[in-house]
C-alpha cells in the first residue's frame, strides 16, 4: 500500500518523520508523493507558534477530505498539534483514524494495521510524555543523503513563559550516548557527510543519565566516526555553554566553528519576563568568550520582538544590542501568545502590527550586518560542500561551515568542472550578494 508523509514544523520533528518512514519501509510499505495515489496518509504536526498550528490543521482538512473519495483508507495524525488537540481533532475532525503522540512514534506501523483490519483505535497511541525517547530505529533519510540531524535529546525543563514545549514533549531526556553513536555510524555509512546535532536544547546533553553535561564527550567521539566531515550544533542555551565545550569544539577537527545560540532578547526586563536565564551582560561575556577562544567562529541567534511588556525603549535597546554584538546569521520572530502558556495572559499584550513593524526593523538592521560582513568574505578562502547544480549555468549552489541548511545563506561556485552532490571543494570567494557568497574553485 502506498503512503504519502507530510512532516511539518521542526527538523527534530524531521527526525521522528524519518524514523516513521523507516518502520513503514521495513514493513513493506511504499511511498508517494501524490496525494491522490495514497492510500494512507501520515501528518507530523507541529503547534509551536501559531502559523505552525494554522498550517497543521489546515494540512489536516485537505487531507481528511481526500477520504470521501474513497482511495485514502488511513488518515493519521502525528506530532505536537496532535498531542495537544487530541481530543478536539477526535470531535472535530473525524476523519482522522489515528493520532500518535510525541513520544509514541514507535507503534505507527500497529496503529496503520489496526485501522486497516477494521479495528478501533481510539486515542491508545498517545504515550506518557516523559517516557524514554524513542531510539535505535533505522531511519530513512529525506534530506538528500549528504547531511542529516541527529536528536540526541527530547524534551526540555527551561520552561520559558512563551514556550509550550515542556507540556508536549515533557521534560528533558538524554539519547544514550551509544545509541547515538551507533545511529551516526550507520548514517555515515549511508553517505551522510555532515551531521547536525538538535535537541530541544544540546548544551545539557546527559545531565539525566550521566550527571554531568556530556556534549563535549560526544563531540569527542563523534569525530573519530570515518566519512564524516562536518559535525553541526544547533539549539545552544547560552548559559549553559562550558569551557569543556568551547575547547570540545577547538580540539575536534569535523566539529564545525559555528554555533546555533537562541538568546530572544538583549534587554534584561524582557529577558526575566520570558523566563530566561541570562541578562544581556552575560551574553555580552558568553560571546566575547566565543570569539576570543575562536575567532573564525560564526554565531547565529533568533530573537522574539513584540513579547508582551515590550516598550519602545526596550525594541531600541535591542536594536543596540544587536548592532553592537553583529551576530553573523540572526532570525527574528514576532511573538506568538500559545495558550497555556504564562506569557499569553500577561498584561502589556502588544498588536500585530507593531510587533510586525519591530521584525522588520531588526531585520533590516540584519541585513546590513551581513551585507558588510559578507563584503568582507571576498579574497578569503572556504571549503564548501555542493548541494546541488543551478539549472542552466555552469555554476553550483553549495554551503560553507558558516551555513545551517535551511536557515542561512549559501556560496553560488561558478565552474565548468563536474561536482558531485555532497562534495567538499575549496572555494575562493569573488563577491557577495546579500546574505549569499559567489566563489570559484580554488585551484
Amino acid at each position: 500500500m502506498k503512503i504519502l508523509f507530510v512532516s511539518l514544523g521542526c527538523d527534530k520533528n524531521l527526525v521522528d518523520s524519518e524514523m516513521m518512514l523507516g518502520m513503514l519501509a521495513k514493513e513493506g510499505f511504499s511511498f508517494t508523493d501524490d496525494e491522490r495515489e495514497a492510500e494512507i496518509i501520515v501528518i507530523n504536526t507541529c503547534c509551536f507558534i501559531h502559523d505552525a498550528k494554522e498550517e497543521s490543521v489546515n494540512t489536516i482538512l485537505e487531507m481528511s477530505e481526500l477520504k470521501k473519495e474513497g482511495k485514502l483508507k488511513v488518515l493519521v495524525a502525528a506530532g505536537c498539534l496532535a498531542q495537544r488537540y487530541q481530543a478536539e481533532i477526535r470531535e472535530e475532525i473525524p476523519e482522522v483514524d489515528v493520532i500518535i503522540g510525541t513520544t509514541a512514534i514507535d507503534q505507527i506501523v500497529e496503529a496503520v494495521k489496526e485501522v486497516l483490519a477494521g479495528e478501533e483505535t481510539g486515542l491508545k497511541h498517545i504515550e506518557d510524555i516523559n517516557r524514554e525517547p524513542v531510539f535505535g530505529k533505522k531511519r530513512m533519510v529525506t534530506t538528500g543523503g549528504h547531511f542529516a540531524y541527529l536528536k540526541i535529546a527530547e524534551g526540555c525543563d527551561k520552561h520559558c513563559t512563551y514556550c509550550i514545549i515542556p507540556k508536549l514533549r515533557g521534560s528533558f531526556r538524554s539519547v544514550p550516548m551509544e545509541a547515538l553513536l551507533e545511529e551516526a555510524r550507520e548514517l555515515a555509512d549511508q553517505g551522510v557527510r555532515e551531521l547536525i546535532l538538535v535537541a530541544q536544547e544540546t548544551t545539557v546533553y546527559g545531565m539525566d543519565i550521566y550527571g554531568r553535561k556530556a556534549l563535549p564527550e560526544l563531540l569527542d567521539r563523534l569525530n573519530e566516526i570515518p566519512g564524516l566531515y562536518w559535525i553541526r550544533i544547533l539549539y545552544c542555551y547560552p548559559e549553559e555553554i562550558t569551557d569543556e565545550l568551547i575547547q570540545a569544539i577547538k580540539r575536534n577537527e569535523k566539529v564545525c566553528h559555528y554555533l546555533d545560540m537562541p538568546i530572544q532578547h538583549g534587554c534584561d526586563g524582557i529577558l526575566k519576563r520570558m523566563g530566561r536565564r541570562t541578562t544581556g551582560s552575560d551574553l555580552r561575556s558568553i560571546i566575547e568568550k566565543l570569539r576570543k577562544e575562536i575567532p573564525d567562529i560564526c554565531l547565529r541567534t533568533t530573537l522574539i520582538t513584540g513579547f508582551p511588556g515590550e516598550t519602545e525603549e526596550n525594541h531600541e535597546e535591542l536594536m543596540q544590542f544587536v548592532d553592537e554584538l553583529e551576530f553573523d546569521r540572526l532570525g527574528v520572530f514576532t511573538y506568538s501568545p500559545e495558550e497555556d502558556t504564562p506569557a499569553a495572559t500577561m498584561e502589556g499584550q502588544i498588536s500585530e502590527e507593531v510587533k510586525l513593524e519591530r521584525q522588520a526593523c531588526l531585520m533590516e538592521l540584519q541585513q546590513e550586518i551581513a551585507y558588510e560582513k559578507a563584503e568582507n568574505m571576498i579574497g578569503q578562502k572556504l571549503m564548501v560542500m555542493i548541494e546541488g547544480k543551478v539549472a542552466d549555468e555552469n555554476a553550483y549552489v553549495g554551503r560553507s561551515y558558516k551555513d545551517a541548511p535551511n536557515v542561512d545563506g549559501y556560496v553560488f561556485v561558478n565552474t565548468e568542472q563536474e561536482l558531485m552532490t555532497g562534495a567538499f571543494v575549496p572555494v575562493k570567494i569573488t563577491g557577495s550578494y546579500e546574505y549569499d557568497l559567489i566563489g570559484e574553485i580554488d585551484q
